[in-house]
């Protein structure tokens, strides 16, 4: 993977939701379920019943273009059947269901050995002001009573009731890169894949055949 690649893949936003679903700035995953609750110290601080839970993981390269972005994906995903039953037809402003929003800056983990490194995650200081604002934007957005938080930068138990179960990770465009447009992201995938499979596989037999030299014809030689 080259650098600039590699880059582009850390510097992903995502979101965890679904019907019971959690969601990631910095990675997302979208679970489907029928309840969610977070609770701190044994006291429950939230609750919801059928939409999403999202559990949200800020990387140090987020910004509120990034935001923006996850939160019109959240908003507006189809993961929910309509009313005949027939599946991903619906988003959570369609069926005005609820959303819990947890702050979870595990999710952006990098393994050192068999050791968890959370270097990547936005310091705690800035991440509040960002989860915060991620809030504010989804209330503005959709309706302030049906979004629902946990408690920034406390130790939590959160119960997901997941239905299905469905979980989709969604990435936001890599701020300031060639990346940014998941179509081109995915053609580059492709052809990164087609050039490790052809360093595997070694030359091809017509370009040994070019690269060894002919021997001369001795019997059409005169004298």
């Amino acid at each position: 993977m080259y650098r600039n690649e590699f880059t582009a893949w850390y510097r992903r936003m995502s979101v965890v939701y679904g019907i019971g679903t959690w969601s990631v700035l910095g990675s997302l995953l979208y679970y489907s379920r029928t309840m969610a609750k977070s609770s701190v110290g044994g006291e429950q601080i939230s609750a919801i019943g059928r939409g999403i839970c999202v559990l949200l993981g800020i990387s140090l390269e987020d910004t509120q273009k990034e935001l923006e972005h996850m939160v019109r994906k959240i908003l507006n995903l189809r993961v929910f059947e309509d009313e005949s039953g027939k599946h991903w037809s619906k988003s959570v402003m369609d069926k005005q269901y609820e959303i819990l929003c947890v702050s979870q800056f595990t999710l952006q983990c990098v393994l050192k050995g068999n050791k968890p490194d959370f270097h990547l995650a936005m310091p705690t200081e800035q991440a509040e002001g960002f989860y915060n604002s991620f809030l504010e934007q989804l209330r503005k957005t959709y309706s302030p009573e049906l979004i629902k938080d946990g408690k920034f930068g406390a130790y939590m138990q959160v119960h997901i009731q997941n239905d299905g179960p469905v979980t989709i990770e969604l990435e936001s465009p890599a701020p300031g890169t060639a990346t940014s447009d998941p179509k081109q992201l995915s053609k580059l995938e492709k052809q990164q894949q087609r050039k490790e499979k052809t360093r595997a596989k070694g030359p091809s037999e017509s370009s040994k055949e070019r690269n060894t030299p002919r021997k001369e014809d001795r019997s059409a030689s005169s004298g």
